[in-house]
């Protein structure tokens, strides 16, 4: 099972030097920004896991093959989850899953978000479905996760400063080896 961390870190160090969508961080900048938000808030380790893999997806794609660029939602959160889920489990698959829609519900319950969404959030939101409905976000608060989603999403949009100091990425070796499955 430790062959996936290091498959995954291996992504991260090679694919994830890829600028982040339009952001001025790079894809691995963003995941250790977010890992280390999840740190600081002493999530579980599963669920720094989950924030240091949350965009996982885009890093599947081959770089001349991403959607999002081209006005389409790659639906990355879904391709990520499907990755993560056998050798990691639902703790981490799952909060990867939802976070995209943890932004839409975000937007739909609390008016202040959406004004910390950063110009390229904003886009992807509109290709993502935009803000839920109250149904949708109802039923969204009851999945199974949605709380991690939740953080998550709020760790993700805070994540994006250029030169912000994380930790390395080999530091995070332990954390995703402890939340493989056993």
């Amino acid at each position: 099972m430790s062959a996936i961390v290091e498959r995954l870190l291996k992504l991260l160090a090679t694919n994830g030097v890829r600028q982040y969508g339009e952001e001025r961080v790079s894809q691995c900048e963003h995941a250790l920004q977010c890992a280390l938000l999840a740190e600081q808030e002493d999530a579980p380790r599963s669920l720094v896991a989950a924030a240091l893999l949350h965009d996982i997806g885009h890093l599947l794609y081959d770089a001349s093959e991403r959607p999002s660029p081209r006005g389409v939602d790659d639906r990355h959160e879904e391709l990520g989850a499907k990755h993560l889920r056998e050798a990691f489990g639902a703790a981490v698959a799952e909060p990867v899953r939802l976070h995209v829609a943890a932004k839409r519900y975000l937007c739909a319950i609390d008016p202040a978000y959406f004004g910390l969404l950063s110009a390229a959030s904003v886009h992807s939101l509109e290709l993502q479905g935009g803000a839920f409905t109250i149904a949708e976000a109802d039923a969204f608060r009851s999945m199974p996760y949605a709380d991690e989603a939740t953080r998550i999403r709020r760790w993700d949009e805070a994540a994006k400063l250029p030169g912000y100091e994380t930790r390395p990425l080999e530091y995070y070796r332990p954390a995703l080896i402890a939340a493989l499955r056993s």
